[in-house]
């Protein structure tokens, strides 16, 4: 740093000639950079303790022992002194004071021409930057300066401490700070309302008082100061996010336009409008925007910071909340961190406060965060409105709901640009695949981590990888609830009449063109319920209800979950309906197939009302029916036992598919295909077994196991004798009667049975 001669000497040789007169030369050059106009700023500072030590010097000749002990002169002169101010506040030095405060004068002159030069320019200067962020007065200024002295130079701790008459104080206290910047005693009680917890250097955490050590809970006047790490920091500077809250939070600098975002174009047009009355008025305004996971909160966030030229400080609220941190106090830190950053703050997961037991936390935070006329956006899945705050006013709730068919074909289309996949396969994913923009951009690159993985050397992106990628985007918490099936059988692998198939083809078609339906031809709009797609398999046991629920997943590239009633059922009265209103909730976002098998044991007819058990027997039904009314996704309900159901299930019900019990060509069929190609066979009468036994799909394929584990263990091949020892077991776990004859067979010896 330049000393206080050299700094004189070069503004004499810029500013005056020989008389003293002023020259009209150019006009004084901008700082080169921000720690320019600090050092000159500090240079200023150093005329003022220079000024003041002079006279300190003078009072303190008198006594070789000051600070250890209190002289009789100067209990004298403490007693004669002016009211507040110490005797070298007022005296004037012997040598060079005049001189030094003559300078002074110069020196700020110089200053405020350079800065404004500086301004001009467009040179950013930090300090100026952070009183004008903060509403910081000249006083205030000048407090952080004498801070940040120290930080840059240990020789003002002994400056500080020569002033203050004592070693130990190193850091410039309150009094000291007041009597340094301060002319009068009149002006010292004026500043003092500076240091008040509501001021701009307390409330923005910009300095932090540290008790004397000797006279802990002292006075204002005793309390030392010290400027916070990341303020100097800052002023040095530096950028990075301050580290006690760096865990939570990341900084968007990249500027993103409203033209990029997809939304519908009166919500744009609104939230641009708003930017620029904000603009405009300095107007303080808080967003909560409520959606689904990626459905373009956070980027239409950053598209109105970037309308203003502000970057974006993403708050990770959950993070906060699972360190079970002091929210309060880094909210006053992540606030300052934004005014530093030039940013608009973004609470990411909002809703994770808004809990019974944290909704307090939430309310103290939002008083917080609205007491700053800033851009502040709150986000979550919850529909939230902050009743408990009738008198917030500027506070804009935005729902921001799942893109129709449409955007999602355009989000689609965007972000599989240059892949090889025909537009009828880009159709598809939009239709079956209700995700949003974010889920879209996550799928397609998990897809292209599957193609690499399988094809390192030329990972090329299949149908097949962007519908395994989408099936692992969909919600995993649905497989708390329910059971996950992988599709493992397609339309070669079931038997069934001609028109049944075919009903299940349409079926699949349905699911297909749902959004074609709804959203391009107009049908969402007529209708306000039953937008789902709900079919009920009808039959036996064993006749293929389940495995056509399978082979309609794997179809349609979804996944299968079959709700297990036992976690569904409950005999606490209301824990039936909010285990199911969870299995809904979650299987909305998890495009996903619903299956209920045993479905008559939920879905079984109301009764007359004799007792509170039918009652509350009855509600459950009627939730239900509520339930699949408001349900938009596909469910299958499977029963043995139709004439169990209730009418109004049924009436509700898209599709209905009796599964008929198997005659003998389907059961041929049925034996036919239930063998693996790899399994080795000898001789088998599957046209028998067809004709001789009356049984179900289901039975045949337990039959066909057990034969082939008969099998492996004797002669490494399934032959009929196997084939009607697994049968003789099938039957007794039926528990049919058994007649010896009708498991005759002209090729077999006694010894099969």
């Amino acid at each position: 740093m330049k000393t206080v001669a050299q700094a004189l000497a070069v503004e004499d040789k810029d500013a005056r000639d020989g008389r003293g007169a002023q020259l009209p030369g150019p006009s004084p050059e901008p700082f080169a950079n921000s720690m320019e106009h600090i050092f000159a700023e500090l240079e200023r500072i150093d005329l003022l303790i220079q000024a003041r030590v002079g006279s300190a010097r003078q009072i303190n000749r008198e006594n070789d022992f000051q600070g250890l002990y209190i002289s009789e002169k100067e209990v004298d002169a403490l007693l004669e002194q002016p009211l507040g101010l110490p005797r070298w506040a007022t005296a004037s030095a012997a040598d060079g004071g005049d001189k030094a405060a003559h300078s002074l004068e110069r020196l700020v002159a110089r200053i405020e021409v350079r800065k404004r030069a500086s301004i001009d320019h467009g040179i950013n200067l930090r300090l100026a930057t952070l009183g004008d962020r903060f509403g910081l007065s000249g006083f205030d200024v000048d407090v952080l300066l004498l801070c940040l002295a120290i930080e840059i130079d240990l020789r003002y701790e002994r400056l500080y401490a020569y002033l203050q008459d004592d070693v130990t104080k190193k850091r410039p206290s309150v009094d000291l700070a007041m009597n340094l910047l301060c002319p009068s005693f009149r002006a010292k009680l004026a500043s003092r309302p500076r240091f008040d917890a509501r001021a701009p250097l307390l409330t923005h955490a910009l300095i932090t008082f540290q008790e004397d050590p000797a006279g802990p809970k002292s006075s204002l006047l005793n309390r030392l100061l010290k400027l916070d790490e990341r303020i100097v920091s800052y002023l040095l500077g530096q950028d990075e996010i301050d580290a006690r809250v760096s865990p939570y939070s990341v900084l968007i600098t990249e500027k993103r336009s409203f033209k990029t975002l997809i939304l519908q174009n009166e919500l744009l047009d609104g939230l641009s409008s708003l930017v620029e009355v904000h603009q405009r008025n300095h107007q303080g305004v808080c967003f909560y925007f409520q959606g689904p996971y990626g459905a373009g909160k956070r980027s239409t966030a950053e598209a109105m910071a970037g309308q203003l030229d502000r970057n974006l400080l993403v708050v990770h609220t959950e993070q906060l909340v699972s360190a079970n941190a002091d929210i309060a106090f880094l909210a006053q830190i992540l606030r300052r961190e934004a005014a530093l950053q030039n940013a608009a703050m973004y609470w990411q997961g909002f809703d994770a406060l808004l809990t019974d037991d944290r909704r307090a936390n939430a309310l103290r935070l939002l008083k917080e965060l609205r007491e700053h006329a800033d851009l502040i956006f709150l986000s979550g899945e919850a529909d939230w409105k902050p009743a408990d705050l009738p008198n917030v006013s500027s506070f804009i709730c935005v729902e921001f709901s799942r893109p129709a068919y449409g955007d999602r074909l355009s989000l689609w289309s965007r972000a599989l640009d240059g892949s090889k996949l025909t537009e009828a396969e880009v159709a598809g994913l939009a239709s079956k695949f209700r995700f949003t923009g974010g889920q879209i951009e996550d799928a397609t690159v998990t897809a292209q981590n599957l193609a690499l993985r399988q094809t390192p050397d030329n990972p090329a992106l299949t149908l097949g990888d962007l519908l395994e990628a989408c099936r692992l985007q969909s919600n995993r918490k649905l497989s708390a609830l329910a059971s996950r099936i992988t599709p493992h059988y397609s339309w070669s692998d079931i038997v069934l009449p001609a028109d049944r198939l075919r009903q299940l083809r349409e079926i699949c078609s349905a699911v297909e063109y749902r959004s074609v339906v709804y959203d391009q031809w107009g049908f969402d709009a007529k209708l306000s319920l039953g937008k789902g797609l709900s079919v009920l398999f009808a039959g036996p046991s064993g006749t293929g209800k389940t495995m056509a629920a399978e082979v309609m997943a794997h179809e349609l590239g979804l996944d299968l979950y079959k709700i297990d009633l036992s976690t569904v059922i409950s005999k606490y009265i209301g824990e039936t309906e909010k285990n199911l209103s969870r299995i809904f909730d979650e299987a909305a976002t998890a495009n996903a197939v619903l299956f209920f098998d045993e479905a008559d044991a939920l879905f079984g007819k109301r009764s007359e009302v004799r007792d509170s058990h039918d009652r509350y027997a009855n509600i459950e039904i009627n939730y239900l029916l509520q339930k699949m009314e408001q349900y938009e996704g596909t469910v299958i309900l499977a029963t043995n036992l139709r004439k169990n159901m209730d009418d109004a299930f049924v009436r509700r019900i898209q599709f209905t598919i009796e599964f008929p019990f198997p005659r003998f060509e389907q059961r041929l069929a049925i034996w036919q295909k239930v063998w693996p190609a790899a399994t080795p066979r000898e001789d088998l009468d599957l046209e028998f077994m067809a004709r001789r036994f009356d049984i179900a799909g289901g039975n045949i394929r337990n039959i066909a196991l057990s034969a082939a584990f008969l099998g492996a263990e004797d002669g490494g091949r399934v032959t009929m004798k196997h084939l009607m020892r697994a049968t003789w077991q099938e039957f007794q776990k039926m528990g049919n009667v058994i007649i010896e004859s009708e498991f005759g067979h002209e090729e077999l010896s006694g010894e099969a049975v």
